[in-house]
């Protein structure tokens, strides 16, 4: 038994569907072994799936990015996480999906012949952020960006996110703000807004950052909001003179950063921007 896990509960694996704990994995599959797979994590809202077609696109630029074979054309991903809801009595959830290169003898370079892809499916449940971390915020650190630099894929060779993450529970806040050569990245799991001048600015989409997929929705909110948004590198003396800080995931959606490196953000609560781009977010799940 692993804490906090159902072992009950179903999961998909290389075309079956069972429980938790009788799920098991080749010793010399390429994820294990070299994290040679990729991930992607759909939020789903009683029982509704947000923004999949854009979950699903992503994974396929990963599985090409990592030239491995795909498992499932669009209906079949669709059915796949379709059936997995179906097996689960969670409406608010989450469905993690990877896919990993398959399983061969233990050599750096890809099989030849190619193996065939081990794929993986489950459910989590999962809470939206509570209404005290939305009408009070959340604490940040600023650190180093010490990564690889083909973050745009979304790798389970997760390392680096790891290390980042727990200098921020080490840190007693809530995430961690990376800057490479002085300029913003991303979090360890999360994007990175700045709010200055009443305008909204993200990184650019390149291979230093892992393109969200609130990264489009936050330009279509504000868009519609008739917020300025502009996407180009961002200075760390941007990033701790800003008027307002926000950071968006699958996860946490849209939450404002109150708080960076112990000094206030703003006026040290949510802002304007925040809470008119946050009441975009709302209406978008509550018209699913």
């Amino acid at each position: 038994m692993i804490p906090g896990v159902p072992g009950e509960s179903q999961v998909y694996l290389n075309g079956e569907f069972l429980r938790m704990d009788e799920a098991k994995v080749s010793v010399l599959d390429r994820g294990f072994i070299f994290g040679d797979g990729i991930y992607e994590v759909v939020p789903v809202y009683q029982g509704n799936a947000f923004r999949m077609a854009e979950h699903l696109d992503r994974l396929d630029r990963s599985l090409a990015a990592l030239r491995i074979a795909q498992p499932f054309d669009r209906a079949g991903w669709t059915d796949l996480i379709q059936q997995l809801l179906d097996r689960t009595n969670l409406d608010t959830c989450i469905v993690y999906l990877q896919v990993t290169r398959g399983v061969a003898k233990r050599d750096h370079s890809f099989p030849s012949p190619a193996v065939t892809p081990t794929v993986f499916g489950m459910i989590s449940a999962w809470a939206p952020p509570s209404a005290e971390h939305r009408s009070q915020g959340l604490a940040a650190i600023s650190i180093p960006d010490e990564r690889w630099l083909h973050c745009e894929i979304k790798s389970v060779s997760l390392l680096g996110n790891v290390l980042a993450k727990q200098q921020a529970v080490d840190a007693g806040v809530d995430e961690v703000l990376q800057f490479r050569d002085g300029y913003l990245t991303e979090g360890a799991s999360t994007n990175i807004w700045v709010v200055s001048g009443g305008k909204l600015l993200a990184p650019p989409k390149n291979n230093l950052i892992l393109e969200g997929i609130r990264y489009g929705l936050m330009g279509e909110l504000a868009a519609e909001a008739g917020i300025p948004f502009e996407s180009r590198r961002i200075s760390q003396a941007e990033v701790e003179q800003a008027d307002e800080l926000m950071l968006s995931s699958a996860t946490k959606e849209v939450l404002a950063i109150v708080s960076l490196d112990g000094k206030p953000v703003g006026e040290g609560k949510p802002g304007p921007v925040f809470e008119r781009l946050r009441a975009g977010y709302d209406a978008r799940i509550a018209a699913l």
